[in-house]
């Protein structure tokens, strides 16, 4: 079965290869190598932004460098590997501002939308980027270093820092998950969400009994009025990082001062 999320590979190779650990100087019988495993990710990552993850094979990245199928296993033993270093690789991209004097909910508000960007360029890694087995590269250390300085200036402890920035980039991941989903439908049917709220709208106010499903008409109606669809992607960040936020200010505020 195919590869699907980050930490699905073999530790110890990944871990070489993620902190350069492998042998270069070794001696090595046939040609000299002529490619970097920095250049086959380069190239794994543009395979999946022009075509999505599911065309991302070794195969296909191995043609897309110019080796033989068989050669690309010498660089990295499979694709396994390969999504971790691609993910690492992205993460590692992300910039990464000095913070100053900034409170932490605007550090926090910061990490929630650069992490967004990084999603909605790359929308593939909402598949495959698990939080609970992050690639443990460089790239994941240096994310998460400099996001766990968000809450620098907050009296949470330790693992309520780890807690609350998991907490944060779930609703990132989750909410970027929808989004892509959305993406598909428009896709998929060939009708934007707009086109759809409204051939749907009118056959509802004739199947649904509005004595029946109060609320529902009610609500529903209001909601996609204002919005032009069912659920706007915009407006649901806007609500959801803030009311994410306002949870972990709740839990911040209450602290004890050390």
């Amino acid at each position: 079965m195919p590869a699907k999320r980050t930490g699905s590979g073999q530790p110890s190779k990944t871990l070489a290869l993620l902190w350069g650990m492998t042998p270069q100087s070794a001696p090595r019988k046939g040609p000299a190598r002529s490619l970097t495993v920095e250049q086959i990710v380069q190239a794994a990552l543009e395979l999946a932004d022009d075509l999505g993850i599911d065309a991302v094979t070794m195969r296909a990245v191995a043609n897309r460098v110019g080796v033989s199928a068989m050669s690309i296993y010498t660089y990295i033993p499979g694709k396994p590997e390969l999504l971790d270093l691609m993910v690492d690789t992205l993460y590692a991209g992300l910039p990464r501002a000095s913070w100053g004097n900034d409170s932490w909910r605007d550090r926090a508000q910061q990490v929630a939308e650069s992490n967004r960007e990084l999603l909605r360029q790359h929308p593939w890694m909402t598949e495959i980027a698990a939080l609970s087995r992050p690639p443990l590269g460089p790239g994941v250390m240096a994310k998460y270093e400099h996001e766990l300085a968000v809450f620098d200036t907050t009296d949470l402890s330790d693992t309520d820092i780890d807690a609350a920035l998991s907490y944060l980039l779930g609703f990132v991941q989750s909410h970027c998950r929808s989004a892509r989903d959305a993406e598909r439908a428009t896709t998929d049917s060939a009708m934007t969400d707009a086109q759809w709220w409204e051939t749907n709208q009118s056959l509802l106010a004739e199947a649904v009994d509005p004595e029946k499903f109060p609320r529902a008409v009610r609500i529903g109606a209001a909601a996609g009025a204002e919005q032009d669809s069912a659920w706007n992607p915009d407006r649901a960040w806007r609500f959801g990082l803030d009311r994410t936020l306002d949870g972990l200010a709740a839990l911040i505020d209450a602290l004890p001062e050390r």
